[in-house]
């Protein structure tokens, strides 16, 4: 891999992100229909993180191209590897990370956690991977880790129909069809402290992320983490806390970025 634990302070999105956004979201939302409810929810400044479910390679880009502040995003090490964006998707803001774990993905959270001392907003697919069938799965811990080490909101994304435009595997989207993304309302960190072992809130917190975007997206949910067997659990409508908190160059072708993304 090309990149190191090193590439923090500096890592992240920037002007090129909001480039691409000032242009690309204009051609978006003429080739689709993208339905996005909760913005207000997002803060105007500050560090937050974003936790969408994950069924397109669409569904970075199109949270990316909706949301007014730039979002660094995790993207999989595997990118790294490829000319086609090496270069081009961290310059927008990717953060690479090795899903073998350990020490490399490791890396990957010391970046983000530079991004969010910045101020800035942070995205991860708790999930880890595109889920192949539709379902949701099993959140891991890492997002809840941040949150809780920097005090800042997790804020769950629900996204429906990215995968029927450009469903995983397919080398480039649909042009027509439509989906929606919603962001849910914030889940704060101080409401899991104190709550026992530190890795016992980790999961409290997430998994509340995850019957959070469960209510969003109306998806089957699967406690086992993607690529594990388990039976479904069946899809009810979750709210796990009663507490409602509601927060007042050249650009490259969006079809291009779509394409490599399969």
């Amino acid at each position: 891999m090309t990149y190191s634990a090193g590439m923090t302070s500096g890592a992240g999105a920037g002007a090129w992100q909001r480039r691409v956004r000032k242009v690309g979201r204009p051609v978006a939302t003429r080739l689709w229909t993208i339905d996005v409810r909760g913005l207000e929810r997002v803060p105007i400044d500050g560090p937050a993180i974003l936790c969408p479910n994950h069924i397109s390679f669409l569904d970075s880009a199109f949270l990316m191209l909706m949301v007014r502040r730039n979002i660094s995003f995790v993207g999989k090490a595997e990118y790294m590897d490829s000319w086609k964006t090496k270069y081009l998707f961290p310059a927008l803001g990717m953060i690479p990370i090795d899903r073998s774990g350990g020490d490399k993905s490791t890396a990957a959270l010391d970046t983000a956690e530079a991004v969010l001392r910045r101020g800035e907003l942070f995205g991860i697919f708790p999930e880890g991977t595109r889920s192949r069938d539709g379902r949701l799965y099993k959140g891991r811990t890492g997002a809840a880790r941040l949150a809780m080490k920097l005090d800042c909101p997790i804020l769950p994304v629900g996204v429906v129909g990215t995968d029927a435009i450009q469903p995983p595997g397919a080398k480039a989207p649909k042009l027509s069809g439509q989906c929606s993304i919603t962001i849910g309302r914030p889940i704060r960190p101080e409401r899991y402290r104190g709550r026992g072992a530190e890795h016992i809130a980790w999961r409290s917190m997430i998994d509340e992320v995850m019957y959070e975007i469960r209510e969003l997206t109306g998806q089957d949910y699967t406690n086992v983490y993607a690529g594990e067997r388990a039976e479904t659990e069946p899809t009810v409508a979750a709210r796990v806390a009663s507490v409602t908190d509601v927060l007042p160059t050249t650009m490259p072708d969006m079809r291009e970025l779509a394409a490599v993304g399969h």
